[in-house]
């Protein structure tokens, strides 16, 4: 090296994995119209058990919501439910979870399954899906957590949402960097290894 050589850059230590030890889920009360969403919610649900991470999610017993906790169990896995009162009867609280925690309403529902998770994942779902990944997605770009939320993208379910998100960024309503912060995934053991690589953007009001 010369005299007017830059002195080499000092070469920065990889990012540790990220630790996943439990995965908040948000997925339907129905199965859907093709067979195709449960069996890739059943096999996401044991390829969490396998890896040892516990899920924590809605609670019911029905739907891609009951596929999603029956075959974690049956994989040894470790489910914690969180249901309001008022929906133990419509959603048909699901009684054979490691734990069922039955809560006053909504806000306290999303606010326990929101802190018990390392990680954020909207499987195929209705309304009440794509509140809850809104919510938490949006508490991400505020700075409020840093932790991953992903789109489990089964048969391209989530693709149309996927084109909104383009046009919002298109139309200056969202930035690029936060667009990209939403980790998406159509096969499970990409999706898990993407969890633990994902590093947080910088809050929405960041300078």
């Amino acid at each position: 090296m010369t005299v007017d050589d830059p002195a080499p850059l000092p070469s920065l230590p990889p990012m540790p994995p990220r630790q996943v030890r439990t995965i908040t889920a948000y997925t339907g009360s129905a199965v859907g119209s093709d067979a195709v969403y449960s069996e890739a919610v059943r096999r996401l649900a044991v390829a969490i058990a396998q890896r040892g991470i516990d899920i924590v999610y809605g609670g019911g017993k029905v739907g891609l919501m009951g596929v999603l906790a029956d075959s974690a169990l049956h994989a040894g896995g470790t489910v914690r439910g969180v249901i309001p009162q008022s929906l133990v009867e419509g959603e048909i609280g699901h009684p054979g979870l490691s734990s069922l925690d039955v809560v006053d309403d909504m806000h306290q529902r999303k606010n326990a399954m929101a802190e018990d998770g390392d990680a954020f994942v909207a499987l195929p779902g209705g309304a009440g899906t794509l509140e809850e990944l809104f919510e938490t997605w949006t508490w991400q770009q505020l700075g409020l957590h840093s932790k991953p939320v992903a789109l489990y993208n089964v048969n391209g379910f989530w693709n149309p949402l996927l084109d909104l998100l383009d046009h919002m960024v298109e139309e200056g309503f969202l930035s690029e960097k936060l667009r990209h912060s939403l980790v998406i995934e159509s096969e499970p053991e990409p999706l898990l290894e993407a969890l633990t690589r994902w590093q947080p953007p910088e809050p929405k009001w960041a300078k």
